[in-house]
């Protein structure tokens, strides 16, 4: 398939999840929530931890982690999206957890924080989002604020492995993806090998499906 020729905008990119941000979670949680949670599971979190969240949506993780990490610990959100953030930090005030949970907007491609700052990085139908180009920069990024042995983990629509082909769905997908990138902006990607090429060791490799296509979970270190 030839590659999309219309130019990745993050101002729109904002401005589509701005609008569909109160509708969110009728439109996609019930199919992501198992997989983001299987991904929050592969962590193997502690208590008293610290956990960045890149691309939050609409806070469901964010919440779960707060439970995994305990009141010891600390969840940190960024989003590009403020209209995620305001149904996001509904959800944190309604559960009570405001006090260690920190909802910020802003760019994965140069994240607000210092080296070495996280216990653990997560990230969930995220990181296909991005240009293929710019992947490396947010799985840096990642990889500056983590601490020495922290983990990453990675919850994203996979590409078909070798020997293996899309199912009817994902075709489609990947052809409204090419014609309506701004629309359907998500497209499988290839998050194992982005992963490793980033630098980080795989220590947890999983595949599940949604819908017949393919989702990658992965904790590296």
């Amino acid at each position: 398939m030839t590659p999309s020729t219309k130019p990745y905008d993050p101002q729109l990119t904002q401005q589509f999840y701005d609008r569909i941000s109160k509708a969110y979670d009728l439109i996609a949680d019930s199919g992501e929530r198992d997989a983001r949670n299987q991904g929050i599971d592969a962590l193997q979190l502690a208590g008293g931890e610290s956990v960045l969240d890149i691309g939050y949506g609409t806070g469901s993780a964010v919440l779960e982690l707060a439970k995994r990490v305990g009141v010891d610990g600390s969840v940190t959100g960024i989003d590009i999206s403020p209209g995620m953030q305001q149904v996001a930090q509904e959800k944190v005030n309604e559960s009570g957890t405001q006090a260690k949970v920190q909802l910020e907007v802003g760019s994965a491609m140069k994240l607000p924080y210092g080296d070495d700052t996280f216990d653990a990085v997560y990230t969930s139908f995220t990181l296909e989002l991005f240009p293929a180009a710019d992947i490396p920069t947010v799985l840096a990024e990642a990889r500056r604020v983590v601490k020495p042995g922290g983990k990453l983990g990675v919850v994203a629509m996979a590409s078909v492995r070798d020997g293996e082909h899309d199912s009817a769905l994902e075709k489609v997908y990947k052809w409204s993806h090419h014609h309506f990138p701004h629309i359907v902006d998500c497209r499988p990607i290839d998050a194992e090998k982005f992963v490793t090429d980033a630098g980080f060791e795989m220590i947890h490799d999983q595949r599940i499906e949604i819908w017949t296509m393919p989702v990658a979970i992965v904790v590296a270190k």
